[in-house]
């Protein structure tokens, strides 16, 4: 079926890990496209969530300015509008964008403009999510935090929480308090977990982070009763097929557990996780689903259903999304 006419909702999707080739070279002219696929094109087959991840430190260099801030976000909504998405949530972490003297302040604020820009020029609606990375500090997961509180609001576009990076190369421990803040404050919280390592480190940001959703989560098949859990509580599962293959939580995509979960009555969302790193689309991801799983439209209108549900964005956005969806997927 030809998914690219009909409407979608992405709930995953990092910004520095999504720039076009046509982006970078207006950053950096001098970039050919054998090096770009090289910098930041990850192969079908990396040696781990490490090694995919170099390729978003490479991008992230190219984002250090307000004006360059603008045009990788304008990018990603002209992305978003040839892949026909209805809304998206992008996340990005703002301190990654400091190097050269931008206070983060300066980041949102560039981020947030150019949010509203591409809104205007391309019609997909968007809400923002900051990230604090696995590897920060105390002190820097509590500033990502607190930005989230001083730019969000009931009619703001800066909508939740999120934690990223490596789950196995760091602890939890400098990020609980991050998470208590935004708990307390009535912030919305996404984590990655359940990636790079299995099924115990869901559980543990569940029971630390205590997030509605779940970035990835996809290890958690590994064990029934979380799968019972994360049901019975209607805990959100971001999923990524390809993004997953790539960083080798699973060997091929016939092995991926997005089936078993869809099966185990677990809510979830495809997504594309990267539009550069793993050089997809929704389109495409949708077209994997369905050539390798057997999905068709039901199965893919009721993860789009389940997205619109599990977003952080008002419940107003929602009704509206949820008649546009329902409505263009019946026909």
């Amino acid at each position: 079926m030809d998914y690219s006419s009909l409407p979608k909702v992405e709930l995953h999707l990092h910004l520095d890990c999504s720039l076009s080739y046509d982006v970078v070279t207006k950053i950096n002219p001098e970039i050919t496209p054998e090096a770009y696929r090289d910098k930041f094109i990850a192969p079908p087959k990396c040696a781990d969530l490490a090694d995919y991840l170099t390729r978003a430190f490479n991008a992230v260099e190219l984002i250090q300015t307000e004006e360059q801030l603008r045009l990788v976000t304008l990018d990603l909504f002209d992305q978003l509008a040839a892949d026909n998405v209805l809304y998206a949530e992008i996340r990005f972490g703002p301190i990654l964008h400091t190097q050269n003297g931008l206070t983060p302040e300066q980041v949102v604020k560039a981020v947030i403009e150019a949010t509203d820009e591409g809104v205007g020029r391309t019609g997909v609606q968007a809400g923002l999510i900051f990230s604090t990375l696995r590897n920060y500090s105390e002190e820097q997961s509590m500033q990502t935090v607190e930005l989230v509180r001083e730019f969000g609001g009931p009619d703001a576009r800066v909508f939740g929480f999120d934690i990223a990076a490596d789950e196995a190369g760091f602890p939890i421990d400098n990020h609980i308090k991050a998470f208590q803040y935004a708990k307390k404050h009535g912030i919305s919280r996404t984590a990655h977990a359940g990636e790079a390592r299995g099924a115990d480190s869901v559980w543990e940001t569940l029971r630390h982070f205590e997030p509605t959703r779940i970035g990835h989560g996809v290890r958690s098949a590994e064990d029934p009763e979380l799968l019972v859990h994360l049901r019975d509580h209607r805990i959100h599962l971001e999923v990524c097929p390809t993004s997953n293959v790539q960083t080798n939580v699973f060997r091929q995509i016939e092995d991926h557990s997005a089936d078993l979960l869809y099966k185990a009555g677990i809510p979830l969302s495809i997504n594309t996780d990267t539009r550069t790193i793993s050089n997809v689309t929704l389109e495409h991801e949708y077209r994997v689903m369905e050539n390798v799983f057997g999905w068709g439209p039901e199965q893919l209108l009721k993860c789009n259903l389940e997205a619109i549900e599990h977003a952080f964005c008002p419940a107003e956005w929602k009704r509206d999304f949820r008649e546009k969806i329902t409505s263009a997927w019946s026909r």
